[in-house]
């Protein structure tokens, strides 16, 4: 075992990569959180049990043994195991199973440097670390797409509005060591592996000061002229994988919105963060919350476009710049926008084993304007996916979609995890955790309790209910062995 690792507390958690898949037997720091667990399983080849620290020293030996080879004196491996330990960094899930892809990926998490002070000279070893490690996992790769993760939960522990100046003075500079440093790094392995001519690029200057001390400074730091890079491409922001659930990440990239809530139903790393640079107790903020005010910022479209155009400069790579919402040849009905202070309810529910929170938001006539869904146990990117989910059905709300619409739209959606409701005395089993958030709506705000009851399904089959006996058409008469009944009994055979 690493040195690192020495006195780790450890603890054994079963846990599948996801809902739907067998549970493994998983040893991971005690500290982390059970998502950690579910990444590890999706991470770690194979289906039997797995340790981290083994996990991990597979595609690490391999990495120092090369760098040892090549005459590289660093040492690598002490490096990767701190990254991890800490939290601060991982290769995508291909160098987990030993197959890199074309361009593999490494990523960074931003709140893991914050200690006090930002670690801008981790961050710079960081970030040479992963080229580095990469570049000997995957020599032929001429592209690497090194990202950094959770900028807006950085940017809440340092109490920086996400739609500020100061806030994309941060991520410009943090972005410009990203590309510096990996550049860098991608020289000096020209000399090792051979010269790749880059396309050229006009760089802009980096911010000359920012609130983190000393980010401006080694932003401000240039490869030396004359010298040739390695790989065509060296940065790129991904969309979250297991790997950033495993480092604990709780937003993607440069995500603006920060779930108030954990997995556990408590307020998240980043709620805390905002709380504690605000020098906001939790008391003051529930009672701002039971008076109906702000407590957590809320960034506009146009503010995570002004993010995507401070850090695009500086990355290879970048996710499509978000939409601004603007005019348009089709007339689009006007927003209703929500008062300041609202009211609604929490409810907490488990559907099938899995723990969730749903929040709604109302007008002053009562009509439901917003929700929210926290959930408990899935990773980052399942939480990510549902509380964007819950964006958009907010925004269409308030746009006049009518309620009916979503509840026709997702009830009965079939996907794990899905059961017995626990807790909810409206709701008694759903189909899925959409098929629950909209079944209580409709109870809630439709006075519909005539959906018919969902039934639970193996999910290989077409469907054992007795609807799935009845007739396909009006005309066709009820039989013993209805057209549904008949279509379990075929099967699609490729040759």
């Amino acid at each position: 075992m690493n040195r690192a690792w020495h006195g780790v507390r450890m603890r054994r958690l079963e846990a599948g990569a996801n809902p739907d898949a067998p549970p493994r037997a998983l040893t991971l720091p005690a500290a982390w959180e059970p998502a950690a667990a579910a990444a590890l399983a999706e991470l770690a080849p194979g289906t039997g049990p797995a340790h981290l620290v083994n996990v991990a020293e597979a595609w690490i030996a391999p990495i120092a043994e090369r760098a040892k080879r090549a005459g590289l004196e660093l040492p690598l491996a002490d490096r990767l195991h701190l990254l991890l330990l800490q939290r601060r960094g991982a290769p995508d899930i291909s160098v987990w199973h030993g197959t890199p892809a074309e361009t593999p990926g490494f990523v960074l998490n931003l709140p893991a440097f914050l200690h006090g002070d930002f670690d801008v000279d981790g961050f710079v070893e960081a970030v040479e670390t992963a080229v580095i490690s990469l570049t000997l996992a995957a020599p032929a790769a001429t592209r690497l797409a090194v990202g950094m993760a959770d900028l807006a939960g950085l940017l809440a522990a340092l109490g920086l509005d996400y739609d500020s100046d100061a806030a994309r003075d941060v991520a410009g500079g943090l972005a410009a060591i990203l590309r510096l440093r990996a550049d860098a790094a991608s020289s000096m392995l020209a000399r090792l592996f051979g010269e790749i001519s880059p396309v050229e690029t006009l760089l802009p200057a980096p911010p000359s000061e920012t609130s983190v001390p000393g980010l401006a400074a080694a932003a401000r730091k240039n490869i030396p002229a004359g010298t040739g890079l390695r790989h065509v491409a060296t940065t790129a922001i991904a969309p979250p994988g297991p790997a950033d659930a495993l480092l604990g990440v709780e937003t993607g990239g440069f995500s603006p919105v920060f779930s108030p809530l954990d997995t556990d139903g408590r307020l998240s790393r980043a709620s805390r963060a905002w709380l504690a640079a605000r020098g906001l107790t939790v008391e003051a903020a529930l009672a701002a919350a039971l008076a109906r005010e702000p407590v957590f910022p809320v960034a506009s479209p146009a503010a995570h476009a002004a993010m995507h155009d401070a850090l695009a400069p500086w990355i290879h790579a970048m996710p499509a710049r978000p939409a601004i919402v603007g005019a348009s040849p089709i007339a689009a009905p006007p927003r209703e926008s929500l008062p300041a202070r609202r009211v609604g309810y929490t409810q907490k529910a488990t559907v099938g084993g899995h723990r969730l929170y749903l929040r709604t938001g109302e007008y002053a006539d009562g009509r439901l304007g917003e929700i929210f869904v926290a959930l408990h146990k899935e990773g980052a990117a399942f939480r990510g996916l549902m509380d964007n989910f819950s964006i958009a059905v907010s925004m269409g709300l308030q746009h006049g979609v009518p309620l009916e619409d979503f509840v026709g739209a997702f009830t009965f959606t079939r996907f794990g995890p899905a059961g017995t409701v626990e807790g909810d005395p409206a709701v008694m089993q759903a189909t899925s955790l959409l098929d629950y958030v909209f079944r209580n709506l409709a109870a809630n705000y439709l006075g519909r309790h005539d959906i018919p009851a969902a039934e639970i399904e193996d999910g290989d089959t077409v469907g054992n209910g007795h609807r799935d006996r009845a007739p396909l058409l009006p005309f066709d008469l009820p039989t013993e062995e209805s057209p549904r009944v008949r279509r379990r009994g075929f099967r699609v055979v490729a040759k």
